[in-house]
């Protein structure tokens, strides 16, 4: 009978121990992920699809949710001020368009346009954000949706001439723009694609994500990386060790930017059309809520973190929003469950900060 306690002792305590490296909302939203996929099954929904469209809008948004690690890891928080990286990016993409580029030469000079954009940027971020230490995440918010203010100014106005982008009637930029114009849709998500039944993989969308991942995993294994990390974990103890804490806080932020420009990119060919205006206005969210649900907290952030909240985060909303709609016939509750889901994900992960940092 002692045996059997000891180790009904110890299995409970090795179930407490997974739950805690895991996280009890990233098992929570997996439990409720696996219902979903059986309730769509039931309802008539083929599983086929869900599983394709969890894929693609994982690898569409991956690299949009890695940007989240340096920032985290540098003790700025999750990176509210995502929007700053994604208009370096679009801007990268339509003077790409406007230079008459087309298929992967566009995409590629999409890439190397937006790349030193966003570190300027980033660097001129990150110089803000030591400058308000103890308030970052509130001035990144707002800081944000300044950015896409302005910016709407500027896609009126840049003297752009390229039809393919340009309003029929009047100047500047239209709100949505094509990219099988330029052959650059889906050009990612066709490179190697196979299909296993009737699951579409997107073999190049999931390697290229894999590949920015991979970078990120490399960096914060480098001494510049494990310095980041420390400063992040306790800035007192790395500045007593000789640490440049303020430099490795911006340093971070440029990598999260720039991962923010490449990351639109990678969405907007997988979209297939590039959203100008406000659409990058509340883009940061969706990210901040992946990383959180994959185990991550405003203090502490892996790439681990990242596959797994994207994958349960878009599944989940793959998945729930078509379901929810099937059984409450007549309504359209998508976008109402999408903000529940990610905002109170958001919330509930706000407010463990000071269990992150223990």
């Amino acid at each position: 009978m002692a045996e059997m306690n000891g180790n009904g002792n110890n299995l409970a305590r090795a179930s407490r121990n997974l739950l805690g490296d895991i996280g009890l909302p990233t098992v929570i939203i997996a439990v409720f992920w696996v219902l979903t996929l059986v309730a769509g099954h039931f309802v008539g929904i083929s599983m086929s699809t869900l599983v394709s469209d969890t894929i693609k809008r994982a690898g569409m948004n991956g690299i949009l949710v890695l940007a989240m690690v340096p920032a985290i890891q540098s003790g700025t928080g999750p990176n509210f001020a995502l929007p700053i990286g994604i208009v370096c990016g679009l801007l990268g993409l339509v003077t790409a368009i406007e230079m008459d580029l087309t298929g992967m030469t566009w995409l590629l000079t999409s890439f190397a346009l937006a790349l030193p954009l966003a570190a300027a940027v980033g660097y001129g971020y990150g110089k803000l954000m030591n400058a308000v230490k103890g308030s970052e995440m509130t001035i990144a918010t707002y800081t944000g949706f300044s950015i896409v203010a302005l910016m709407c100014l500027a896609w009126l106005m840049i003297p752009f001439r390229n039809p393919k982008m340009g309003w029929f009637i009047g100047k500047g930029l239209r709100e949505t723009i094509q990219l099988d114009a330029v052959g650059g849709a889906q050009i990612l998500n066709n490179f190697l694609l196979f299909t296993v039944g009737d699951v579409i993989v997107p073999t190049g969308l999931l390697l290229t994500f894999a590949f920015f991942a991979f970078l990120v995993w490399l960096f914060f294994r480098s001494k510049l990386g494990i310095a980041i990390s420390a400063g992040g974990i306790n800035p007192k103890f790395a500045q007593a060790a000789g640490l440049n804490i303020d430099r490795n806080r911006v340093l971070a932020n440029v990598v999260s930017t720039i991962l923010g420009a490449i990351g639109i990119i990678v969405y907007s060919q997988s979209y297939g059309y590039a959203q100008l205006y406000t659409a990058p206005l509340m883009m940061a969210f969706p990210a901040v809520a992946a990383i959180l649900i994959g185990g991550a907290t405003a203090s502490r952030a892996k790439v681990s973190h990242v596959v797994i909240g994207v994958v349960l985060f878009q599944g989940l909303l793959t998945t729930a929003l078509p379901v929810a709609n099937e059984i409450f016939v007549g309504t359209d509750l998508s976008e109402i469950m999408r903000m529940i889901i990610q905002n109170g994900i958001i919330l509930y992960a706000l407010t463990q900060v000071k269990r992150g940092v223990q």
